[in-house]
C-alpha cells in the first residue's frame, strides 16, 4: 500500500494517489532490473557481423607446396586461417542477440524501478502535463523545479508534453505502453502523469 503525492500542472500539491501496490525499499530488485536492462541493450545489437570461415573464401583449392621436403608445416590450401588472406578461425557470424524477459520479471522490474524513484524522492507524479508543445516552455518548466535530467511519461503516444520533450537535451518522453526500463534508470528523474502510473500500476495487482 503506497500513497504518492500529486501535482498540478504548475507543480503545486494536488492531492495524493492511492494504490494496493507496495513501493518500499525491500520491492527493489535490483538482479531483475539488471536482468531486463540488459535484455532491453541485447536486443538493441544489429547482430550483422560476419567474417569468412574457409567454407566463404573464395579460392584455396591448390596445395601451396609439396608435402614433403620444403622443410615447413605442411599446408593444404592458401586460404587457411595461418596463410595470409586466409579466413577467419571462429569469427563472428551473424545471429539474433535477442534475450527472452519473462512477464513477471518484466512486470517486477518495473514495480522495482517506481519504487526506487519513490524511495528516493526522484518519482513526480503531475495529473496531466499542461504543455503547449514548445521545448522552451518545457525547459524551464522542468529545470525550474530541479527536475532535469527527467524521463516524462504520459498516456496518449501523440501528446503536446512529448512533442516539447523531444528536443530536450537531458531529457526523453514517452508513453505508458513504450514504457522503458532502461530509459527509466538511466533518467535521474521520473515525471509521470497520474493516468500514466495508473496504467503501469494496474499490470502489478
Amino acid at each position: 500500500m503506497a500513497d504518492i503525492n500529486v501535482l498540478n500542472s504548475k507543480f503545486e500539491a494536488s492531492g495524493k494517489l492511492s494504490t494496493n501496490v507496495s513501493l518500499t525499499a525491500e520491492d527493489i530488485n535490483v538482479p531483475v532490473v539488471h536482468q531486463v536492462v540488459k535484455a532491453i541493450l541485447a536486443g538493441r545489437r544489429q547482430g550483422t557481423a560476419k567474417t569468412k570461415t574457409r567454407a566463404f573464401v573464395s579460392g584455396g583449392g591448390r596445395k601451396p607446396f609439396k608435402q614433403k621436403g620444403t622443410g615447413r608445416a605442411r599446408q593444404g590450401s592458401t586460404r587457411s586461417g595461418l596463410m595470409v588472406g586466409g579466413a577467419t578461425v571462429f569469427g563472428p557470424l551473424p545471429r539474433d542477440y535477442t534475450q527472452k524477459v519473462n512477464k513477471k520479471v518484466a512486470i517486477k522490474a518495473v514495480q522495482s524501478v517506481l519504487a526506487d524513484k519513490l524511495q528516493a524522492g526522484k518519482l513526480t507524479v503531475i495529473e496531466k502535463f499542461d504543455s503547449d508543445g514548445k521545448t522552451k516552455n518545457m525547459f524551464a518548466l522542468l529545470n525550474g523545479k530541479g527536475l532535469l535530467p527527467a524521463l516524462i511519461v504520459t498516456k496518449e503516444k501523440e501528446s503536446p508534453a512529448l512533442r516539447a520533450v523531444r528536443n530536450l537535451q537531458y531529457g526523453k518522453g514517452m508513453s505508458a505502453d513504450g514504457f522503458s526500463v532502461y530509459e527509466a534508470v538511466k533518467f535521474e528523474n521520473l515525471v509521470i502523469e497520474k493516468a500514466a502510473l495508473e496504467s503501469l500500476l494496474e499490470k502489478m495487482v
